[in-house]
């Protein structure tokens, strides 16, 4: 029997358990995906622990996964078995060896790009794509701050802002990390374990501050992201590693200089199936391109996802994790 990374109930790595399971069958409007190659995300770490909630326990994780269409179901015209497919922000699911899925979820693979790079950057590159072609749409000659500037979507959001002709700030945790950064297009990069990273900001600037601030961090750094900010500028929120950010009076905005916020999703972005797949094509044109390129740094068992998950959590990975069935 096929094997899949299961929770029985929330909590730390240790609830990640590897059991056999059923082979799924398609059922009408599905593909059935044998999976090559699984992407690790923050957001496994929230279903995981319970901050966002599966439908049911028992619950298989994960987001983003790459692999050969096995099957397809009734009604199914656009895919075939044989086909090479990858696909990002389904119902989770992910850490399987086989899975089913809608099939007007799958994108179909260039025959340029392998099965562990589509796994690593399917999820973290459209998410990318959204941040800065829809969310915030970045002009060439801008200064753009980047947290977690060393992580997987970081590392090709710095790139893509890079292309698309900006000056790119981030922060990091260590100088490896900050090489690692600088190697991948990030201009300053900035150790916020021993600078202060708004003061920077403002050094760099020369005081006139950022158009936006790209925020994955969340708690621990929120304030100080909007004190990055010039007047009018957007902060966007979209992780919170260090935490989710706290209640706070929106009249905070007003005072700091008429502020936007958000809070987008990739979910919300890539909802439409016209949506996904032009993220989808935007992203593969820049890999093929070479101006992105995907660092997988990291490379785990599907078995030991609950090593993947410590690592992820303690901050020891750098760029993209993938997961092999």
């Amino acid at each position: 029997m096929p094997h899949a990374i299961r929770i029985h109930a929330h909590g730390g790595p240790e609830v990640l358990r590897w059991e056999e399971v059923p082979k799924p069958a398609p059922g009408p409007g599905e593909a059935l995906v044998k999976h090559a190659a699984i992407g690790l995300n923050y957001i496994d770490i929230y279903f995981r622990t319970g901050l966002y909630k599966p439908p049911a326990l028992p619950a298989t994780l994960g987001m983003e996964g790459a692999g050969t269409v096995e099957a397809v179901g009734e009604g199914v015209t656009d895919l075939r078995p044989g086909d090479r497919v990858a696909y990002a922000t389904a119902p989770i699911g992910a850490y399987s060896e086989y899975r089913t899925i809608k099939a007007e979820r799958l994108i179909k693979l260039p025959d340029a790009i392998s099965f562990d790079t589509a796994a690593a950057m399917m999820l973290q590159g459209m998410t990318a794509e959204y941040l800065l072609l829809r969310t915030f749409k970045v002009q060439p000659g801008q200064t753009i701050l980047i947290h977690a500037a060393a992580g997987g979507v970081g590392l090709i959001m710095c790139q893509w802002a890079k292309h698309l002709g900006c000056t790119v700030i981030g922060t990091v945790s260590t100088e490896e990390k900050a090489a690692l950064a600088k190697a991948h297009g990030c201009d300053q990069p900035i150790v916020y374990t021993r600078e202060d990273f708004q003061a920077r900001v403002k050094e760099i600037t020369g005081g006139r501050m950022l158009p936006v601030v790209y925020d994955s961090v969340g708690r621990e750094t929120f304030l100080k992201s909007l004190d990055c900010l010039a007047p009018y500028g957007m902060l966007v929120v979209f992780g919170n590693a260090s935490g989710p950010v706290p209640p706070f009076d929106i009249s905070l905005l007003a005072a700091k200089g008429s502020l936007y916020l958000t809070r987008p999703t990739l979910a919300t972005y890539t909802a439409r199936r016209e949506e996904l797949a032009a993220s989808a094509a935007a992203l593969f044109d820049v890999v093929q391109k070479g101006a992105v390129k995907i660092a997988i740094n990291q490379r785990f068992p599907l078995k030991d996802a609950a090593e993947a998950h410590r690592a992820l959590e303690e901050r020891r990975t750098t760029g993209s994790t993938v997961l092999i069935p």
